[in-house]
């Protein structure tokens, strides 16, 4: 399809002589993805309606207990110090953004009385600004009005180094923000901005109420009392909070939509393991819901043949990956240890890095771990397809492993443990306990200790190794090891908010509490350069392929190595009518879920 053919159809929808279903449909005929058509229409002018989110419930009510696992148990409930997925998840109980993403990757309005576009004059023709009207009649739990001044206060609060908010990748790159009135807020871009629904969308675009959070600006951000007792304009008001354990909540009867939600109470209990959690939903049914189901699909088909419940995929890009440490652990500099001013020992010979991305046995870890809720991978960056790079393989070969570090020097000793220049190589390999990734460790061991690599294997409980706690050595953003692995996800249908991990000013250090998402402290000029230009690219086409470039750039450096995208693995009671989305948080729109009669 040429440009003329695609200009023709985008006016086409314009006109009104061709449904914008079918133009999607079209794109994906062509290789687009759903999100980058509606993403074309909206650039274009076109206004892009997402389908309405199914509800069948006539009133607010009425429905009882909604009882949910999160096994990875909730740590706080600020979304801007969410920091990992569970903390994500139990915020959006009780607060919400501007909009969200549906499952198609459309914008769904939640506290927005619309989605802005050309067409209603939301989006400014040059990409240099965006126009948010609020919806109208929205009240804090606390019966305050939400207002635009809540709103220009999260950009605020978020934006303030001091604050080390985890979303500030989302709102540092807003010029200014103006207040049009009470209900109206213009966003302004420092450069033309294609992807403008970064800010107050979806999980870290929860906005929190600037009357219990403007005394804790700053320095003093992690001293507000409503970190641990919410006041939100979610669905469900905040009843108790036991961090590590349990999060509840009940119906706020003054929600913006009268006929929801419709349970009652809500209570999300953490802890325990992936296969507990499955079992708890698909062979008992004493709970409605189980998230993030990290359990070998042999077990998960047994559990279902229980009749209580089943197990729902959805199409992510969501990646297991094992990162190294590009500094080193165990030296400290001025306090700090895994400071950027060091390098790692080991993993800063290239020929190591290489080595060792061909000891990890991805086709294997898919067929006997994940089956169907996971698809081996050499890349970050796997979805929406249009941005997944094809200029990358996967193998395993334990041979050239060994070939490669012989070139390199690394000798075997009589211990059999290769070693140059006096350091051998030897390894602490983390990651959160649950059994899939202790099958996953054990793999990679064994091929390892077959190349002459010796590696301990550290295995941390999942509310230690993803809590939030800025004092505890063992969450995996600290990372005071050298090898670590787990899962990052992509709650956006568009990568931007993505692949800024890899940007060197995100790296996680003390000075930020560890809340940069550059784990890995991986730093590169030409990513960091590539990075600001896919920022401004207004052309999709053009976008796509720096993504696919940011991409590259960081697999082939082989510090960062991709190896499972992983579906979202859901358990649900039978009985249960819930949306969820593969592009953002599992509880969403959890004000819509209900239990068919």
């Amino acid at each position: 399809m040429n440009e003329r053919d695609l200009r023709s159809q985008i006016a086409d929808v314009k006109a009104g002589r061709l449904s914008r279903r079918e133009f999607v449909q079209r794109m994906i005929a062509v290789g687009l993805t759903a999100p980058m058509a509606g993403a074309m229409l909206s650039y274009s002018g076109a206004a892009v309606a997402a389908d309405a989110i199914p509800y069948k419930p006539t009133k607010a009510g009425g429905g009882g207990p909604l009882k949910l696992l999160l096994w990875q148990a909730p740590t706080l409930l600020n979304p801007h110090f969410a920091i990992g997925t569970k903390d994500q998840e139990a915020s959006r109980l009780f607060y919400e953004p501007l909009a969200g993403w549906d499952k198609d990757g459309n914008l769904v309005p939640i506290l927005t009385a619309e989605i802005p576009s050309k067409e209603n004059g939301g989006l400014a023709a040059d990409g240099m600004s965006v126009t948010w009207k609020l919806k109208k009649g929205v009240k804090w739990h606390d019966g305050k009005p939400f207002t635009a001044d809540d709103v220009i206060f999260n950009w605020e609060y978020a934006n303030n180094p001091e604050t080390s908010a985890v979303s500030i990748g989302s709102y540092k790159n807003v010029k200014s923000i103006e207040k049009i009135d009470d209900l109206t807020v213009k966003l302004v871009f420092p450069q033309p901005t294609p992807f403008w629904a970064d800010a107050f969308v979806a999980s870290f675009g929860c906005i929190i109420p600037k009357h219990h959070f403007a005394d804790y600006i700053g320095a003093k951000s992690r001293e507000a009392p409503a970190n641990l007792k919410p006041v939100g304009t979610g669905p469900y008001m905040f009843v108790d909070f036991k961090p590590g354990d349990t999060v509840a909540g009940k119906r706020f009867p003054d929600y913006h939509v009268p006929t929801q939600p419709y349970f009652d109470t809500v209570e999300i209990k953490g802890g325990g393991d992936a296969v507990s959690a499955a079992r708890a939903v698909l062979q008992t049914g004493e709970y409605d819901y189980a998230y993030n189901l990290q359990v070998e699909d042999e077990i998960l088909t047994k559990l279902e043949a229980g009749g209580q419940g089943k197990t729902e995929l959805t199409l992510t890009g969501n990646i297991e990956y094992i990162g190294l440490n590009v500094t080193d652990p165990n030296v400290e500099v001025d306090g700090e240890r895994a400071s950027l001013k060091t390098k790692h020992p080991l993993f800063s010979d290239p020929e190591v890095r290489k080595a060792i991305n061909l000891l990890i046995d991805r086709a294997s870890v898919q067929k006997f771990i994940y089956g169907r809720a996971g698809v081996a991978t050499p890349n970050f960056l796997n979805n929406p397809e249009r941005f997944r790079s094809k200029n990358n393989t996967f193998e395993f070969s334990i041979e050239k492993a060994n070939q490669i570090l012989d070139a390199a020097g690394w000798k075997k000793g009589a211990s059999g443990i290769r070693e140059k220049d006096g350091k051998p190589l030897k390894f602490v390999f983390q990651t959160s306990i649950n059994g899939p990734r202790q099958k996953n460790q054990a793999i990679i061991k064994q091929a390892f200790q077959k190349a002459g690599i010796e590696v301990e294997l550290k295995s941390v409980v999942a509310s230690v190794f993803f809590s939030s706690d800025v004092a505890n050595p063992d969450t995996y953003s600290h990372f005071y090891c050298d090898m670590q692995m787990y899962q990052t996800t992509m709650p956006q249908a568009d990568p931007q908010f993505f692949m800024n991990q890899f940007v060197s000013t995100e790296a996680a250090t003390k000075e930020n509490k560890w809340q940069g998402r550059n784990i890995c402290r991986w730093q590169n000029k030409e990513y960091d350069e590539t990075y600001m230009l896919a920022q401004s690219e207004l052309d999709p086409v053009k976008r796509a392929a720096l993504f696919i470039k940011l991409n590259d750039l960081v697999v082939r450096d082989n510090y960062v190595l991709p190896e499972i995208n992983r579906l979202n693995a859901i358990g649900v009671k039978n009985g249960m009518v819930l949306y969820k989305s593969g592009w953002d948080n599992d509880l969403a729109f959890i004000a819509t879920w209900y239990r068919a009669s």
